[in-house]
């Protein structure tokens, strides 16, 4: 019995790994270039394939393996924020690790509901759906351009300035006391 079940195991866990892999180097990293996150997505990855696929040995409602899942699905850094972005990348990695560690029908579905996973999100990150664009927060000195009469102004010499081809702004706080402003800028590379 241990022989399969390793057999089982490993095979399990090396499709899981080349996923994260995959997701992470070939998908995360190019278009965020973030390493801080690796770390954090490998462990939560491993961690909830190991305990899934433990939990799947042993009889275990449905609602008892989801309810598993929200709570670790939930779990909120309070130390610092943690974009949209990332919090959903977190969740996918932890998906890939639950939908890996309890399927036990087919290698084949398996690697299917993987590869789709994979494609899917690569199509969205990629250009190939919607161009992609950037967004920066940056501290702005000339308080008198921010009125809106002056948008263009504003960007034409934000777009002098940085080089970047902003599409358009928001202004998330204003300073007067200090004659400044921050605004966001949106831009495509």
């Amino acid at each position: 019995m241990y022989p399969e079940f390793n057999q089982v195991f490993f095979i399990h866990l090396a499709i899981d790994l080349v996923t994260l892999f995959i997701l992470l180097r070939f998908i995360y990293y190019p278009n965020y270039r973030n390493r801080e996150f690796f770390f954090t997505f490998s462990i939560f990855n491993l961690t909830i394939f190991l305990i899934t696929f433990q939990l799947n040995k042993v009889e275990l409602s449905i609602g008892a393996a989801f309810g598993l899942f929200a709570v670790f699905s939930m779990l909120r850094y309070r130390t610092e924020n943690i974009s949209m972005k990332d919090m959903t990348y977190l969740f996918l990695f932890i998906a890939i690790g639950l939908i890996t560690a309890i399927q036990k029908d087919s290698l084949e579905e398996l690697l299917l509901i993987n590869f789709i996973i994979l494609v899917f999100t690569y199509t969205l990150e990629s250009d190939f759906l919607l161009r992609k664009e950037y967004s920066k927060i940056i501290n702005y000195e000339k308080i008198e351009m921010i009125r809106p009469e002056r948008q263009p102004e504003l960007i034409e010499d934000i777009k002098n300035r940085t080089g970047l081809n902003i599409q358009r702004i928001s202004i998330n706080e204003i300073d007067f006391l200090k004659d400044k402003a921050v605004v966001k800028i949106y831009y495509y590379k």
